[in-house]
């Protein structure tokens, strides 16, 4: 089957869905340890959130860069994802979605939240022709992802190891058994088919 090039692949349910982030070690183990992000966590800069495991292995170096030795699942409440997906801009000028430069501009200044589109990974972390999201929270949607849609924080720095030595060993169908099971996440704009754009 064609996946399509942009289209939101997740672990969710029925009222949540599970994103991913890597962190320095102090970041991780206390966020793990509390179940959410600690008091003393800085909201004064940009977080980015992704759906693929796959990508974040891809970003953190299978949680060995420095910064990234702790990689954290973080369950979100869909209502909170869905509304930072809406309001979310392109990180680079969409001319699908803005014809004018200083549309987008003026877009980025007023919203929250970017969007960025890259190219998934497989398991040897090299590029698919399909992408996979990214999402950047900023000011008051850093607030809410904090403090509202973060349902639990779960430390798979383990798993994300586990997984890459299987990979090195090459047994990449056991290594494939241990991936977190993505499925296509319904359109947060309406598209039940699972977000191909």
């Amino acid at each position: 089957m064609t996946v399509p090039t942009r289209q939101i692949r997740a672990v969710f349910d029925d009222e949540t869905i599970t994103v991913y982030q890597a962190y320095r070690p102090e970041i991780g183990d206390a966020a793990a340890g509390l179940g959410r992000f600690p008091d003393w966590y800085r909201r004064d800069r940009m977080t980015w959130i992704k759906p693929s495991f796959l990508w974040m292995m891809y970003r953190c170096g299978w949680a060995t860069k420095p910064d990234q030795e702790r990689v954290l699942a973080i369950r979100l409440r869909r209502d909170g994802f869905d509304a930072a997906v809406r309001q979310g801009v392109p990180s680079h000028h969409d001319h699908d979605r803005y014809a004018q430069l200083a549309d987008w501009r003026r877009a980025l200044e007023q919203s929250p939240v970017r969007v960025q589109w890259d190219p998934e990974r497989d398991l040897h972390l090299r590029p698919l022709p399909h992408r996979a999201i990214q999402i950047g929270l900023s000011g008051s949607a850093v607030a809410a992802y904090v403090d509202e849609w973060t349902v639990d924080i779960t430390d798979v720095t383990g798993l994300a190891h586990e997984i890459h030595a299987l990979v090195t060993a090459r047994d990449l169908d056991a290594a494939t058994r241990l991936l977190p099971p993505e499925h296509p996440y319904p359109d947060p704009h309406g598209d039940a088919s699972g977000g191909g754009r």
